[in-house]
């Protein structure tokens, strides 16, 4: 039996079969969640920037190219050295967390293509880490105002790469290590140290001086209460109270022993045998 009839078949069927699978991945494609696509259309007017591609399954003319872009927030790391406001060297590690704004792929795709983090994002961040940086002292870097620092590199990063020709939106920035010359961070941490130590003897004092004016005052107002009371106590009050406390024992139906009093103010005094 003759096969070689059958082979333009057999070679039909194995250019249907090449065919079909160069279709299914240029043709037929799936965008995942937290992905968005920007389609080039090589006979259509190129870039469609303004129609962006959704998660889901897509159909796309096999001489057309789909570009997929992660839209979700990404994380890159960096390592530089830097000069603080006196020119002391510093490296600092940082980590910057961003993602392109799903709407505007398109013009980050035609301005920097896919590889718009080290193109676009790092340079950025390392432009504005330096520019901040360059207007602290190492220890205000290093300890006191390090919030303030991370604070202002976000701001200065985030408006350049947020801007309408970048396209790029910046979440955070972590300070995740300084490192200064082994000398200037032993002193440093000395000062501070220091200063600590200084806080704490200043609230000491400060505790002691409320403690001793508590005191004052208590005194003042006890001297005060004593010298309402003795002013109060007349001659004439002091009679009229015993009259009243000897009237008392007298009329009380206790057995007692009185004893007159002598003077001319004399009073008598009572004394009971219970």
């Amino acid at each position: 039996m003759d096969n070689r009839k059958f082979l333009p078949y057999v070679i039909g069927v194995i250019a249907i079969a090449v065919i079909a699978l160069i279709l299914s991945n240029s043709t037929f494609l799936t965008i995942k969640a937290g992905e968005a696509g920007v389609l080039f259309k090589k006979f259509g007017g190129g870039l469609e920037k303004e129609t962006i591609y959704g998660q889901g399954f897509h159909v796309v003319a096999p001489w057309n190219t789909m570009y997929i872009y992660n839209v979700k927030e990404q994380t890159a790391e960096e390592s530089m050295n830097v000069l603080d406001k006196n020119g002391l060297s510093i490296t600092v590690d940082v980590t910057v967390r961003f993602n392109p704004f799903k709407e505007k792929i398109g013009y980050v795709h035609e301005r920097f293509g896919k590889d718009y983090t080290s193109i676009l994002v790092i340079p950025e961040v390392r432009s504005a880490v330096r520019q901040v940086m360059g207007r602290y002292s190492a220890e205000e870097i290093y300890s006191t105002k390090r919030a303030e620092v991370e604070t202002n590199i976000i701001n200065e990063a985030e408006s350049s790469l947020s801007s309408p020709k970048n396209n790029i939106q910046m979440n955070a920035l972590l300070i995740r290590e300084v490192v200064l010359p082994e000398n200037i961070k032993k002193a440093i941490e000395m000062k501070l140290g220091q200063e600590q130590e200084f806080l704490a003897y200043q609230f000491k004092l400060e505790k002691e001086k409320k403690e001793a004016e508590r005191k004052r005052i208590a005194a003042e107002g006890e001297a005060k209460a004593n010298e309402i009371i003795n002013n109060s106590l007349t001659n004439n009050l002091l009679k009229m109270r015993g009259i009243e406390a000897t009237s008392d024992l007298a009329n009380s139906t206790n057995a007692k022993i009185i004893v007159i009093g002598s003077g001319k103010d004399g009073m008598p005094l009572i004394l009971g045998n219970n």
